[in-house]
């Protein structure tokens, strides 16, 4: 039969095209079982791969891709190192590519991912709307895991943090501490962890029975700029914050160099809790209670994904969910009594 295509020959072998093209790859994860009904189907129906296309594609790299929104951050630091150790254990090279958070930067890495037969790229999506820049990816027969961000109309294997009940937990730890204005510095909301930690905090309110102060809810960007200018928009206010929850560790630096340029005492004055820790977050001044993600073993399932994923192509979707947990310090004032908060 001429014209015979991929989908064709994927459809009468029940299974992905991806599937395909990795068995016209010679993909070293694909069980003889599956190649064999691959092959029954191309030759039912006479399927001809391109030869010329097939000597150029002949067989995947030993390389995985790695793709993170912003190598400064710390927690994409721990997840990296989680990735690497993974990969190198099982005779993978990972390749290091930072977006920025740039779409077109994305767009690029994913195109040398494809064009370099990688075994498998794990993404930290710029947008939540990338499915159509990750999708030819996949059709290549290159496996893609999701981490901390999910793609809308794109399923994907993803691993993140229970970014609801972090949120949640630090909120509510203030509130039982007994502030009664507490600031909310969310992160982007087109985000999944924007979204997931706004509604975290907003849980925590519902449940406690604490009527939230939208003025005393302010939206960044996951930068440190967002978090001193926010901060200091707060403070300026005429009846400023006791407490401020900040959504992640970037933001929450910005946050603490305001405080400090305007001189005010925390806890004392007013209460700092972030969200994502950081190694030196107890040698801060004062010492910063912060929900800690755990961003190594993050890395570590985005790869035991990757390689589920790449060896049984077209097992159901898996979202792993990983639990953080708070890490109390002075900044939140747990260790004062109310009588000496001023």
């Amino acid at each position: 039969m001429a014209n015979v295509t991929i989908k064709e020959v994927a459809e009468y072998a029940g299974v992905s095209q991806a599937t395909v093209s990795r068995v016209l790859n010679h993909h070293a994860y694909i069980s003889d079982d599956v190649r064999q009904r691959v092959q029954q189907a191309m030759d039912a129906l006479g399927y001809q791969p391109n030869r010329s296309a097939r000597r150029l594609r002949a067989h995947s790299s030993d390389i995985m891709g790695l793709i993170i929104p912003d190598i400064q951050n710390h927690l994409f630091q721990t997840l990296v190192r989680g990735v690497e150790d993974a990969a190198y254990a099982r005779q993978l090279n990972v390749v290091l590519c930072n977006t920025d958070d740039n779409p077109d930067k994305q767009t690029a890495y994913l195109r040398v991912m494809q064009a370099e037969r990688a075994a498998g790229v794990v993404v930290i999506p710029t947008r939540s709307n990338d499915g159509p820049v990750l999708a030819p990816v996949r059709e290549a027969g290159i496996p893609i895991v999701l981490v901390d961000r999910e793609v809308v109309n794109f399923e994907a294997d993803i691993v993140k943090a229970d970014n609801v009940r972090g949120a949640c937990e630090a909120t509510t730890h203030l509130i039982r501490l007994g502030y009664q204005r507490i600031a909310i510095i969310a992160g982007t909301q087109s985000l999944t962890p924007g979204r997931e930690r706004l509604r975290g905090c907003y849980e925590a309110f519902d449940e406690m029975g604490i009527r939230v102060d939208s003025a005393l809810v302010k939206v960044g960007n996951f930068r440190l700029e967002s978090g001193y200018e926010l901060t200091r928009e707060c403070m300026s206010m005429a009846e400023p914050p006791d407490a401020i929850f900040v959504a992640n560790n970037l933001m929450s630096l910005g946050a603490l160099r305001a405080l400090h340029e305007l001189g005010i005492r925390i806890p004392e004055q007013v209460a700092l809790v972030g969200f994502d820790d950081m190694p030196w977050a107890g040698d801060l001044n004062p010492p910063l209670t912060t929900v800690s993600q755990p961003g190594y073993e993050l890395g570590q399932q985005a790869v035991r994904l990757l390689l589920q994923r790449a060896e049984s192509p077209d097992l159901p979707y898996n979202k792993v969910i990983l639990q953080p947990r708070l890490v109390v310090r002075r900044s939140c004032g747990a260790y004062l009594s109310v009588n000496h908060r001023d």
